[in-house]
């Protein structure tokens, strides 16, 4: 097992609280040395008070299953002798209420378009297998209570 760690900092500064009227931008610091810039959506608190340029925690969730997949369908790919060129993913998220009626993630929609080169190409059915063995394997998707699709472009 392995421990991962991200820091989240926010500083009120000289900003009144009382009145819900501060900033809700923060920074996210990871192991690496990476610093992203974090807000909440700004469709659940309206800008100036969110950073429609910053992730927000819903974007984050989307960008880790999408990313989480992909790196496993790489691993895949190349396990069974293809070459993939280039991966792109459009993924979305539907924020609503689940079964318990909680304002959740209730699906995550990952679109993937994969460019192949070399001899040895996939055909649907392996392409459909890849995607299904990345998602079985993937760490976020096993995390996650929402619904999470794949349908590859």
């Amino acid at each position: 097992m392995s421990q991962h760690l991200a820091v989240v900092e926010w500083s009120r500064g000289d900003q009144p609280f009382s009145d819900n009227q501060y900033s809700r931008a923060h920074e996210w610091r990871f192991d690496g040395g990476a610093v992203v810039r974090g807000s909440s959506a700004p469709s659940g608190v309206p800008e100036p008070l969110s950073d429609p340029a910053a992730v927000d925690p819903e974007e984050a969730m989307v960008a880790a299953l999408s990313s989480c997949h992909m790196l496993f369908f790489l691993a895949y790919a190349r396990k069974d002798g293809f070459v993939v060129d280039s991966y792109r993913d459009e993924a979305a998220g539907t924020l609503g209420k689940d079964e318990r009626g909680k304002v959740s993630i209730t699906e995550v929609v990952l679109r993937p378009a994969v460019t192949w080169s070399g001899d040895k190409r996939p055909d649907a059915a392996a392409i459909d297998d890849l995607h299904h063995r990345a998602h079985e394997a993937c760490y976020i998707a096993n995390s996650v209570r929402a619904e999470v699709r794949v349908e590859p472009q």
